[in-house]
């Protein structure tokens, strides 16, 4: 059987002030009035049935979760006590989906990002779950064919062209230079590493149990007591402080013994910052995006304009800013400054404590 799982435990401090401690970035109804984690759930459809579609994310958006996707069975969404990066995370999947079957072909999907058009995207997982099943020893991740070189993206080396997009893995590389990055993008070798990835139980289950042997362990448990309907959130409780936060390139991925690439050739955008809305919402005439019921922009270029209630929002004179007004608090800055907005959030927790953040 086929499962995926979607992780959606982030918190999106760069989508700050409409996107908070107890409302992340994953549920914010951007695009079309849908949020990020209801787009990348809705991608799926056809290629895994909803009971079989599992959430992680943290504990206490799970109820948020719950009511954005009610097409899930309720004890899909399972929230992870405290963060501890994807490889605990994905090691989670295991121990669930192993409950219900032990040899499942697993998928493991983003809710943060945009990506389109969806055939495309469906043709390479279908592409990726053959080759997962057809190679069981491997694990298969998708990578982005770059399009500028981005320093804040890793990358994969592609080798072998072993049949129609899908590679041999020569290895990955973390966060490069400029010059690198430029360097990879005209090599034609190179991808962006997406952090999506479809393997066979027994493929990542033996990978952990190499290289992160110790989470793996302890979540064992945590199979049993999904499969007798037991407390999976009170052991999760007692277990995860346990665990050592690391990400699932650094534990596994780039220690594995054969990794698979499938390519991905369609739009894959990150909506991790304001700006980002340039790249996957309708702007105006004048190069501005205005999410907002009730606005005015005059002789005003190329912002990120946003309200989340009926608020009239009035820009005159401004370019390249943001301005986001939620419910009790109103962001203004320039576009260059988005970055910064992490920056920003802690110092309003130091000052506020968790009023605001």
């Amino acid at each position: 059987m086929r499962y995926a799982v979607i992780m959606a435990g982030g918190a999106g401090k760069r989508l700050w002030p409409l996107s908070r401690a107890q409302r992340p970035k994953q549920l914010l109804p951007l695009l079309g009035g849908k949020s990020l984690l209801k787009l990348a759930v809705d991608r799926l459809e056809g290629l895994f049935d909803p009971e079989h579609i599992c959430v992680i994310t943290n504990a206490e958006y799970a109820d948020l979760v719950a009511a954005e996707l009610p097409e899930l069975p309720r004890e899909n969404i399972v929230g992870e006590p405290e963060r501890r990066d994807t490889a605990n995370a994905i090691a989670l999947g295991v121990a669930l989906i192993g409950a219900r079957d032990d040899k499942a072909t697993m998928a493991v999907f983003t809710a943060d990002h945009v990506i389109r058009p969806v055939d495309c995207f469906q043709s390479a997982v279908r592409k990726a779950l053959e080759a997962a099943e057809k190679h069981p020893d491997a694990l298969l991740t998708l990578g982005v064919r770059p399009t500028w070189p981005h320093t804040g993206l890793g990358y994969i080396h592609a080798g072998e062209n072993l049949a129609d997009a899908l590679y041999e893995v020569e290895g990955f590389q973390e966060k490069p230079t400029h010059q690198t990055a430029r360097r990879y993008v005209e090599s034609g070798q190179y991808y962006w590493n997406s952090g999506m990835f479809i393997w066979t139980l027994p493929a990542i289950r033996a990978a952990l149990e190499e290289f992160l042997p110790k989470s793996i362990r302890k979540l064992r448990p945590v199979t049993d007591a999904a499969r007798k309907g037991g407390d999976v959130g009170k052991l999760l409780a007692e277990i995860y402080p346990q665990l050592e936060k690391i990400s699932v390139d650094y534990a596994v991925m780039e220690k594995a013994h054969r990794v698979l690439m499938v390519e991905l050739s369609c739009e894959w955008l990150d909506v991790g910052a304001w700006p980002a809305l340039e790249s996957v919402a309708e702007t105006d005439g004048s190069g501005n995006v205005v999410i907002a019921d009730n606005s005015i922009v005059v002789d005003s270029y190329r912002n990120v304009i946003v309200s989340e209630d009926d608020h009239l929002v009035a820009v005159m004179g401004m370019d390249g800013c943001i301005v986001v007004h939620s419910k009790d608090a109103t962001l203004v800055c320039n576009k260059s400054d988005s970055q910064r907005l992490k920056e920003l959030v802690d110092m309003l927790a130091e000052k506020y404590g968790k009023k605001y953040v």
